[in-house]
């Protein structure tokens, strides 16, 4: 076997995603579920809280990511919420997370559960510390890749596969009209993997890299039918530099929103969002790609569909997270 040319294609991928300053999928509307990021918001919410999204980036691009993912979270003996004279009762919450992620001949799948503790430390002030673990699979299809060497084993197909634990924390202050979270992914790197197909190179392994997520926003009100939400987060994946993403988001009678951000030399973009009922809303964005990368994609769809299952107060519009 030519092992150098299965080892190019592979490393070209690897570069490109330590490049881009992420090897998890990146999300726009992340502030609208930062379950995603964060274990610690399982149960937030005062019902269960399920979301569907598919993410197309960089159109135009061959071989660009396109990702999917469903995220379920619920909380477990919560009381009532607090007033301004009694803490709300303390609460567990659970959750579980699928996303699917395809970036030219690599796919990375994973699934985890997650639990949360959260504790009022005031009237009006909540802290909660989560944890979820599961599994992350990165695939790399030859099938995809090119090889000059027509004898070469893989030539006809096939994949080459490895499996690692994940492991993810995060903690979470939260109010009514603010929160702040820290959380890291991935902290696990390899220490527990196992994979199948032939060893190409420790290089060409695609390891898990350690991420660390800081984020915080904050709720004003201007008027009585509108909220004026700006949010920030700070993402760190060594070796690959930090990125900020900064946004903010208008809120009209809790029922639709518009908004923008900019994510550091990647994109602006422009959100829009409707809290249909209940049971159902519905949220679209656009990146507009401020990097090079503008010169040969459209740039990137991003669609995510909520369902409030549980709803027992039919609260319309987020409580906690907005």
């Amino acid at each position: 076997m030519n092992k150098p040319l299965i080892l190019i294609p592979l490393l070209v991928f690897a570069l490109a995603l330590q490049a881009f300053g992420q090897q998890r999928p990146q999300y726009s509307q992340y502030m609208l579920n930062n379950y995603l990021l964060n274990p610690a918001i399982s149960g937030i919410e005062d019902y269960a809280d399920i979301r569907v999204s598919h993410r197309r980036q960089w159109v135009g691009l061959d071989g660009a990511p396109s990702t999917y993912y469903v995220s379920a979270h619920t909380p477990l003996n919560k009381g009532a919420s607090g007033n301004k004279y009694h803490r709300a009762l303390a609460h567990h919450g659970v959750g579980t997370i699928f996303h699917t992620d395809k970036t030219g001949p690599l796919r990375r799948t994973g699934l985890s559960i997650s639990y949360a503790y959260h504790l009022p430390i005031t009237t009006s002030i909540n802290v909660s510390a989560g944890v979820s673990t599961g599994l992350i699979r990165n695939s790399i299809n030859t099938s995809d890749l090119t090889f000059t060497n027509e004898n070469d084993p893989l030539a006809g197909g096939g994949s080459i596969n490895n499996t690692a634990l994940d492991l993810n924390l995060g903690m979470w202050i939260y109010s009514r009209n603010f929160s702040v979270g820290v959380a890291g992914a991935q902290l696990l790197k390899n220490a527990a993997s196992f994979g199948n197909g032939p060893v190409v190179s420790n290089e060409a392994t695609l390891e898990l890299q350690r991420h660390y997520f800081i984020s915080g926003s904050y709720r004003l009100e201007p008027t009585e039918n509108i909220d004026v939400i700006p949010s920030v987060m700070l993402k760190l994946a060594d070796p690959s530099p930090a990125s900020i993403d900064a946004s903010v988001r208008v809120v009209y009678d809790e029922r639709v929103w518009l908004g923008g951000a900019y994510r550091h030399n990647d994109a602006a973009v422009a959100m829009v969002g409707l809290y249909i009922s209940p049971l159902l809303d519905l949220s679209y964005s656009y990146d507009f790609t401020t990097s090079d990368l503008n010169n040969v994609s459209a740039g990137t769809h991003e669609v995510v569909i909520g369902f409030k299952l549980l709803n027992n107060r039919r609260i319309i519009c987020p409580q906690w997270v907005w």
